[in-house]
């Protein structure tokens, strides 16, 4: 900034000509416009030399006030924003929730992870979205949907830093399972027979897909939103139900199958793989009655127990769709796997997902949110 010296013509023009200039010349006309007395004017110049003195006398003191200005923001940023924590996860929870991803022992297991890899890791109520800027990390724990608080503290995590699971972009694509269909369909990643439903086209599915088929909403999760219909006049009540809901559906042709593969996909690496068995009597994993819920139990092998080509068609859907932590479920037929749908915010249970490595799981899951903050820290990552 050395045209800003004491003795830099720049500071003539700039602060004796065009400030004090134009302040005479407003002076003058606002005294003229008034009808003010002449004598006034005098005045009015004493003030305007006064000013263009001082002016001078402490542009060649620039360093020193732009050091104290420099000095007293620092402070104050530091005080508006507290150091964090370099490896601090938030979990967000909703006790109330009717279908909470992780149970109360799973969320222990998280925080006692967390302790002995040396991280804090803390639980995040709904109503703490002031709290994210303590932590380092967000990890969702409720079941997320784009119009949902969920949706909100991701944005708002991913927006101030934060490492997130799951991902705004991954919420979006998982819930959303026309957009769904059409990526798998896209890249060439075999899924059964579907059509995307509208009303001009309704009339096909049956011709297409043939009956008993399955009817699913776009944002249909946990076994609801989805119909299995078995007649012309099913088909007819359902399509007029959901369409007056949504303006685009799924259906799907009928593959039934004793269990549905569930993979666990983080970081694009498998880390738990669970047979979900359908529920007593029923065609899904879980049946809702009016006044409960029942599910089918659960199997949890090692990941190179299960077959290979399960595994590499769930990681290469779940690629698709991000970096962050899926559940991709896969059904097999005739030989074949058929990608049914990938999820954010996958289940892990204590007893059911973590059967198999035990304490590792949640090791494995903090360890990649230490590893992205140290790297969005630029910290040193061993």
């Amino acid at each position: 900034m050395t045209y800003l010296s004491d003795d830099s013509p720049w500071v003539f023009l700039v602060l004796t000509c065009i400030l004090g200039g134009g302040a005479a010349f407003l002076a003058g006309r606002g005294l003229a416009g008034s009808w003010k007395p002449f004598w006034r004017i005098f005045f009015y110049m004493v003030l305007l030399a006064a000013y263009a003195t001082v002016l001078h006398r402490y542009t060649g003191q620039r360093d020193v006030l732009v050091e104290a200005l420099t000095v007293y923001l620092s402070r104050s940023q530091a005080a508006a924003r507290p150091a964090v924590p370099r490896e601090s996860v938030a979990i967000l929870y909703n006790e109330d929730a009717p279908h909470p991803p992780s149970n109360r022992c799973a969320l222990g297991k998280f925080i006692a992870a967390g302790a002995s890899m040396g991280m804090r890791v803390e639980i995040l109520r709904r109503d703490e979205m002031h709290r994210l800027h303590e932590f380092g990390g967000l990890f969702i724990r409720d079941t997320t949907n784009v119009d949902h608080y969920t949706f909100e503290f991701a944005r708002r995590a991913a927006a101030e830093g934060l490492v997130v699971i799951d991902d705004p972009e991954s919420i979006l694509k998982c819930t959303n399972k026309v957009f769904l269909q059409e990526l798998l369909d896209c890249h060439g990643v075999a899924t059964p027979r579907s059509l995307v439903v509208h009303k001009r086209n309704a009339a096909l599915v049956a011709p297409t897909l043939g009956l008993p088929c399955v009817l699913k909403q776009p944002d249909s999760a946990f076994s609801l939103g989805v119909f299995k219909v078995d007649t012309r006049a099913a088909l007819d009540d359902a399509l007029g139900a959901l369409f007056a809901h949504s303006d685009l559906l799924i259906a799907q042709e009928w593959l039934p199958t004793r269990f549905d593969w569930r993979v666990g996909v983080l970081d694009r690496r498998p880390v738990y793989v669970c047979k979900y068995f359908m529920a007593p009597g029923h065609w899904q994993v879980v049946k809702h009655e009016r006044e409960r819920r029942i599910e089918g139990s659960t199997q949890t092998l090692r990941v190179d127990e299960a077959p290979a080509a399960v595994v590499e068609t769930a990681v290469r859907a779940a690629s698709l769709i991000g970096d962050g932590l899926y559940g991709v479920d896969i059904k097999e037929a005739g030989g074949r796997c058929f990608v049914m749908e990938v999820n954010d915010n996958p289940n892990i249970d204590a007893g059911n997902e973590d059967a198999v490595e035990g304490d590792a799981l949640y090791r494995e899951i903090l360890g990649v949110f230490r590893r992205r903050i140290r790297q969005t820290s630029r910290l040193p990552v061993p």
